[in-house]
């Protein structure tokens, strides 16, 4: 009961911190014969590791990962497999000054009261470079979920800061620093290196979505899938809220065009996020997240320190103006582990019993 580690059939144990020799995670469950391989892992990371632009921190981590077990002869057999990301540029004396005080915004103080010491090199176990085993491990199960359902899972940032970008083509997302779904991205360059010379960080919103999706995953009442989606992106750092379908604006709608109409060719549209019922309805999963703004940043700002006295907390080090930069490839791979899960449980339950009735929008012959 640590919290360390996220699924059941398809169980992602994450360990290691910020500053220490290695992060990593151990897979348990993955099903045995799928081709795997370093490769197959490195693309997601490459897109999550810092020092990739001036417009993140500037760390600079290879995050080449190593596969340690599980694997035999390029293919997967079935025991856990175990994924070691080497740390290589810490630099623990940035945060010399500040261990004996409690940074706002971060979770020093509750780390310091509930397990009575704490590690304030990079945040330690509360640090986003911990976010880099989840991605690892989601690229895994992405590739499963690929080969043998179809589904394929991606993510684009829709907001930086007061700062709102327009769709315009999923093609734009891997050919910009932001993952913006937008040809021009330089408003969104002027507006990071005014923040950074200010000292001062924003918060973001990232969409994600799963297309590609079976119908029936989900398992009512408790471990629904919306409700395992939830959780999981909240247990993302600095996420502050969650959106499945037309989440939050659903307040405005009336039910007359709420509900997701049917007709024999599908859904009329998608406000539901394509999920009824905690169960997966075949659509796209829609998901939105809001991330707060970085905490770590020069602007002085009062705190106590471990005596409960009044101090004036000044945060150096190398950190990301905005988190959210390269929070895409970390709530895809979130997605796709929530995914990975409920796929095997549908399996497990289900088997290959044919449904008595058809996807909406499916042959009848």
């Amino acid at each position: 009961m640590s919290g360390n580690t996220f699924g059941t059939l398809f169980a992602v144990t994450n360990f290691g911190e910020s500053h220490g020799p290695a992060i990593g995670c151990v897979i348990d469950g993955c099903p045995p014969g799928m081709e795997l391989s370093e490769a197959d892992i490195q693309h997601d990371l490459d897109r999550r590791r810092p020092g990739t632009s001036r417009h993140v921190t500037q760390r600079n981590e290879p995050d080449a990962v190593e596969i340690l077990s599980g694997v035999y002869d390029g293919r997967t057999t079935g025991t856990p497999i175990a994924l070691l990301i080497r740390n290589a540029d810490q630099r623990s004396k940035d945060y010399s000054a500040i261990a004996q005080s409690f940074r706002p915004g971060h979770a020093d103080y509750t780390y310091w009261h509930k397990f009575g010491i704490r590690d304030p090199r990079g945040g330690g176990r509360s640090s986003a470079r911990l976010t880099a085993p989840t991605v690892a491990a989601g690229a895994v199960a992405k590739k499963w979920l690929a080969q043998h359902h179809g589904v394929q899972v991606r993510g684009c940032m829709t907001q930086i800061g007061d700062i709102a970008i327009p769709f315009e083509s999923w093609d734009h997302v891997p050919n910009n620093p932001f993952y913006a779904p937008v040809a021009d991205v330089s408003a969104l360059e002027d507006y990071m290196d005014s923040l950074r010379k200010a000292g001062d960080s924003c918060g973001a919103r990232v969409r994600v979505m799963a297309t590609g999706m079976p119908v029936g995953l989900g398992e009512p009442l408790y471990d629904k899938l919306d409700a395992d989606i939830a959780f999981a992106m909240m247990g993302l750092n600095a996420v502050k809220g969650v959106e499945i379908g037309a989440g939050f604006a659903s307040v405005t709608h009336r039910g007359s065009m709420h509900g997701d109409s049917m007709t024999p060719q599908g859904f009329r549209t998608n406000h539901a996020g394509g999920v009824l019922g905690g169960i997966s309805t075949g659509q796209d999963l829609e998901v939105s997240i809001a991330i707060k703004p970085t905490s770590s940043i020069i602007t002085p700002r009062e705190s106590i320190d471990v005596q409960g006295q009044s101090v004036e907390v000044v945060t150096k080090g190398r950190h990301d103006p905005c988190v959210g930069i390269r929070a895409t490839p970390i709530v895809e791979a979130l997605l796709a582990l929530v995914v990975m899960e409920h796929a095997l449980r549908h399996r497990a339950q289900c088997g290959d019993v044919r449904q008595a009735v058809p996807p909406i929008g499916a042959s009848l012959s």
